[in-house]
């Protein structure tokens, strides 16, 4: 079985952030990752972190901008000089809190100009990016976010050959997945070798695995035969109590 992880952003939202810590550590999960840690102080997260001895292996950027202006969403033209002002920032929470993976949200757009100004932005950040630090790029189906620059899997693996740095990589959704593609194993056999972090979640409402579409016996076993050793990140909406839907760990 794959290596599993908890995205606190999602899993005991019944929950206050810390003490999600918590949950997740009595639930049997050794991983944890976090959307947007930026409102919450490091010190505190790094206590939470600690004491239940989890390791934090993703964040988002770019985070919020708390002087209400635009974040530096990687695929927007024009954004170029708050896009490299909000890497230098996660990059500094992810070292602070031994994260080793930054998801690069591309923001809304179509077209060239948006291609050109992510692969640009892409490419900068990977050339300055310290040495045990990976940047993800993740397709968004239309049901999530509606005007998503990246929005396929073919045009990650564009924008992946483009940039050609081997700390830029995809990261793979199975809900997402599924929706965009109807076949969320397939699309990852097509694109595993460009696969560098894994969440999942259920089509087509985002629910724990085994409420859906998604046959997640056969995507497991997938993962496990594609040589694959990072972290598979439980990424899904738990209406209620989150303890109630772990049936698929076991």
């Amino acid at each position: 079985m794959p290596r599993f992880a908890a995205n606190l952003s999602y899993l005991w939202a019944e929950l206050p952030y810390l003490d999600r810590f918590d949950a997740a550590a009595e639930a049997g999960f050794v991983a944890v990752e976090v959307q947007q840690p930026y409102d919450v102080p490091v010190p505190e997260t790094l206590e939470a972190l600690n004491r239940n001895g989890l390791q934090m292996v993703l964040l988002n950027a770019p985070g919020p901008n708390y002087t209400g202006g635009d974040r530096g969403f990687a695929a927007v033209p024009g954004g170029e000089t708050r896009f490299d002002y909000d890497m230098r920032r996660a990059v500094r929470y992810a070292q602070a809190l031994g994260v080793s993976i930054i998801h690069v949200m591309s923001g809304n757009g179509r077209g060239a100009d948006a291609r050109a100004t992510l692969v640009s932005n892409l490419t900068r950040a990977s050339e300055t990016l310290p040495q045990d630090l990976t940047l993800t790029i993740e397709p968004l189906c239309p049901a999530s976010q509606s005007d998503w620059f990246m929005n396929s899997f073919d045009l990650a693996a564009e924008v992946i050959e483009a940039v050609g740095a081997p700390n830029v990589g995809l990261q793979f959704d199975s809900y997402h997945a599924q929706e965009i593609t109807g076949d969320a194993i397939g699309t990852f056999e097509a694109m595993k070798g460009l696969i560098r972090h894994i969440q999942i979640g259920d089509a087509p409402n985002r629910g724990a695995p085994g409420t859906g579409s998604v046959d997640f016996a056969a995507l497991f076993e997938a993962i496990d035969a594609s040589g694959y050793d990072g972290w598979v990140a439980a990424e899904y909406r738990t209406d209620g109590r989150t303890d109630d839907t772990l049936k698929w760990m076991r």
